[in-house]
């Protein structure tokens, strides 16, 4: 595996924080730049992000702002009414509320210093900041993907054995398989976190994303990477291709025991409800797979932050709409709540 590069970014950009006559003196002398970059220490990073143009940064501030609210009213509410109402309190809904829970977290890990730089010009994180950044990113990311192939399993055993659901999914099992998420979860997110951190950047403080992953570190760092990529690239293919095959053999059984049902329009209503998840698991795993599991970073700037996009900031809106509002009980039960408190404010 070969070490990147770091990218060809300029004197000027790169060195803003030196005066003019530091510059000068390391622009002809080689030996006086590798002694500076070998003893200063990056303590903060800049995020290029998008585009400079500041209607463009005002558009896109607008737009992510929007999906940042409406993502985080829908899990809001899905939390909200799993929690109010008795009737969701079983192991399905618990785990939706737990994937809610985690969306609102992993999407304000991203997007609110992502919107604060859309209106600054400096668009600074501190290296602590970019480092807990990076670790919150790994640790809720590896969780969804745990959350979502025990969902497919929870939902497997509901449509393809529910004569045997109530004794396979007890309050006992739903609580291990939902800490199990989440603490193995925790420690996921340690070991890129640790070695990205003690990685040296030199001088190189420019990174070329709008958010701190770890594709852009990799490509600023000045040290050799080659370990580092090797591990990170193992432990995502661990982490992605098994939880995605889990998810994808068990949505796989449930298709093969619907197409078993007799009745054309349950089979239809099931199918449509199982595919809609079947998309967004796609999607969401069809993403981090082609950024993480790759035997090296070699992904344009632009189209990392494209695909960054989507399960950063697409996903995490999509999956409350998925989830529950094609789920009839769901419905019926935010309709409840909705009479009730609108018969307590007229009263």
């Amino acid at each position: 595996m070969k070490a990147q590069s770091r990218p060809d970014i300029g004197w000027e950009r790169l060195l803003g924080s030196q005066s003019g006559t530091d510059i000068k003196k390391m622009q002809t002398n080689p030996s006086s730049f590798q002694e500076m970059t070998n003893v200063t220490a990056v303590l903060e990073f800049r995020l290029l992000g998008f585009s400079s143009n500041p209607h463009c940064q005002i558009l896109l501030f607008t737009v992510f702002l929007v999906i940042y609210i409406l993502t985080i009213l829908g899990n809001m509410i899905i939390i909200s009414v799993v929690t109010l109402e008795p009737r969701l309190h079983s192991p399905m809904y618990k785990f939706l509320k737990n994937l809610s829970f985690l969306e609102v977290c992993y999407t304000t890990t991203i997007v609110p210093k992502m919107l604060a730089n859309l209106l600054t010009q400096r668009k600074t994180i501190s290296f602590l900041g970019c480092m807990a950044q990076l670790y919150y990113f790994v640790f809720l990311g590896a969780t969804e993907c745990y959350l979502l192939s025990v969902m497919a399993y929870d939902r497997f055993l509901a449509i393809c054995e529910p004569l045997h659901y109530g004794v396979a999914m007890t309050a006992e099992s739903y609580a291990r398989l939902a800490v199990g998420s989440w603490v193995t979860g925790v420690f996921t997110g340690f070991l890129p976190c640790l070695m990205v951190s003690r990685l040296s950047f030199c001088n190189y403080n420019l990174i070329d994303h709008f958010f701190c992953d770890i594709s852009p570190l990799l490509k600023l760092s000045c040290s050799d990477t080659t370990v580092t990529e090797a591990v990170i690239f193992i432990l995502s293919l661990l982490v992605l291709s098994s939880c995605f095959l889990l998810t994808l053999v068990s949505y796989i059984l449930i298709i093969l025991s619907i197409l078993k049902i007799p009745s054309a329009s349950g089979k239809r209503i099931t199918f449509s409800t199982c595919s809609s998840h079947l998309m967004v698991v796609t999607i969401y795993y069809g993403t981090m797979i082609s950024m993480y599991v790759r035997p090296t970073y070699d992904l344009s700037s632009e189209l990392n932050k494209a695909v960054s996009l989507l399960y950063t900031v697409v996903t995490p809106l999509l999956n409350p709409v998925i989830y529950s509002l094609r789920n009839k009980a769901f419905k019926k039960a935010l309709e409840k709540i909705v009479i009730r408190h609108h018969r307590l404010h007229s009263l």
